[in-house]
């Protein structure tokens, strides 16, 4: 069994919580993951240590042409069937399922209105089957909403009971400081997760996103990792940290995105620590985040039992002050 390590996320003693330092996505579930195996992978994961899932309401539409739900489905029904209750904490996210069965979220989304944000956790509760959501994000910007209205809504919630935690996500850094100020000066609780794409071989800022023609704002660039650095209350989680296998496998190849001058050598460096250290590419990848100056939790997708093995060993592995020092400088 790993031996897990944890750590506090959020600051108010009435609604922080112990994690483990390691999530697991569990966006897949209900689709291309069965739920028996889902279920297979959640009990593994608990059973070394795991105590951080992460979900979202839209979850995975894409796959299915539905509007989402499937993910939450299978997490309330393995809550059930196992008793599991405040022992693991999941989280889910709000504001980017479509509004209509093969529509995207890019033009049809439920958006952050608060009408929409009560709809929205209704769903969720009910598919989680829990009468309170342990961490809920805005999951992408909403441009025909004020951000106060949203700030207002997710903590009314929070006062209410109904959420423990806020964050967001995909949300440009000015963005985020913007609605914690609201907060701050409206004294309600603001946001204090972060959930952004992030791993050893950073994303280019240069290129046009899907969001918006000035990049990724679901990139964790230098403003967001130096919010990170220079706000205590705030924990950023890094979702696809292993690049969905490209870091590893061939079929799954690197795009222009990850296609920086120093990509060769940052591989390369990978590779020679991984070789010292007896572990995996991957796993050193996600040591590295979870030890580095500005730490994240990993959220690690798994189809299988393996695969979630792999990535709770990473736990464990202890990079040397040189071998980081040899990373960084790749």
């Amino acid at each position: 069994m790993t031996g897990m390590t944890y750590r506090t996320i959020g600051t108010d003693p009435a609604t922080r919580r112990e994690v483990s330092v390691l999530s697991l996505g569990a966006m897949l579930f209900g689709t291309l993951t069965d739920e028996r195996t889902a279920f297979a992978i959640l009990d593994r994961y608990v059973e070394a240590g795991g105590s951080f899932v992460d979900t979202s309401d839209n979850y995975a539409f894409w796959q299915t042409g539905s509007v989402g739900g499937e993910s939450e489905t299978v997490l309330g029904n393995w809550r059930r069937s196992r008793g599991i209750r405040d022992e693991v904490v999941i989280a889910t996210k709000l504001g980017a399922a479509p509004l209509a069965p093969g529509t995207g979220y890019v033009d049809n989304a439920e958006g952050l209105s608060a009408a929409a944000i009560r709809t929205a956790v209704a769903g969720s509760t009910k598919r989680l089957g829990t009468e309170r959501l342990d961490v809920l994000y805005a999951h992408i910007p909403d441009p025909a909403v004020e951000p106060a209205e949203t700030v207002r809504e997710f903590g009314a919630l929070v006062r209410e009971g109904t959420v423990g935690l806020l964050g967001v996500s995909n949300h440009w850094a000015w963005q985020v400081e913007r609605a914690r100020a609201t907060a701050r000066a409206e004294g309600l609780p603001g946001y204090e997760l972060l959930q952004y794409q992030h791993s050893y071989l950073r994303h280019r800022t240069d290129l046009p996103g899907q969001l918006s023609p000035d990049g990724e704002p679901g990139t964790a660039d230098g403003n967001l990792l130096s919010m990170v650095r220079a706000e205590p209350d705030l924990t950023l989680v890094a979702y696809s940290p292993l690049l969905s296998g490209g870091y590893v496998r061939a079929d799954k190849p690197l795009g222009p995105g990850h296609d920086h001058g120093s990509r060769a050598a940052r591989l390369a460096a990978l590779r020679a620590v991984a070789k010292e250290t007896g572990a995996t590419v991957n796993q050193v990848v996600l040591a590295w985040m979870i030890g580095a100056d500005v730490p994240a939790i990993p959220l690690v997708g798994a189809s299988s039992v393996a695969q979630i093995d792999e990535s709770l060993a990473a736990v464990e592995l202890a990079l040397t002050p040189d071998q980081r020092a040899r990373l960084a400088a790749a």
